[in-house]
């Protein structure tokens, strides 16, 4: 971008040197866009740098936004479906991993300016970790039908061909 301002700049300075009158109209309406263009560029920068990144991130980015932070412990098992969660509710949350106990422990990190919207998302995630525990296992069903099939009695068949000489 710098680079782009500084080539805009050496153009107009080369064209100084041959002006006429529509000619300078031309020119001050010229850099009035680019002012304009360079206004918005900036205001873009300046809103991203503002607003941060958003959805998972580390947690040195998370804190360094100095909104607070707050914690909740989450067991492996239900660290997708969280993050998926959380995506949708557009949280920023960052996860860490406690190595110091067997088995890990890990911990979600938000701000604390997302405590009603990572409310919500709890709630659903609640929600949807209490249907899956309901759900039968597949693997127990499949298991039980196994055990069905072999207790029914085999038909058995005696073929017996004789050969007269």
């Amino acid at each position: 971008m710098q680079e782009d301002v500084e080539n805009r700049t050496i153009n107009v300075v080369i064209k100084t040197t041959k002006l006429s009158g529509k000619a300078m109209i031309k020119l001050m309406m010229s850099a009035v866009k680019f002012l304009k263009g360079v206004q918005k560029t900036t205001n873009d920068v300046a809103n991203k740098i503002s607003h941060g990144k958003h959805g998972k991130q580390s947690v040195k980015k998370l804190i360094g936004q100095n909104q607070g932070v707050s914690s909740v412990e989450i067991a492996k098992t239900q660290l997708r479906d969280f993050e998926r969660i959380a995506r949708k509710y557009g949280v920023d949350f960052a996860i860490k991993k406690d190595r110091s106990e067997m088995p890990p422990k890990y911990f979600v990190f938000f701000k604390a300016k997302d405590a009603d919207a990572l409310t919500a998302a709890f709630k659903e995630f609640s929600a949807k970790s209490m249907q899956k525990t309901k759900r039968p296992s597949i693997l127990k069903e499949l298991y039980r039908l196994k055990e069905k099939v072999a207790s029914i009695p085999k038909k058995t068949r005696n073929k017996n061909q004789e050969r007269d000489l």
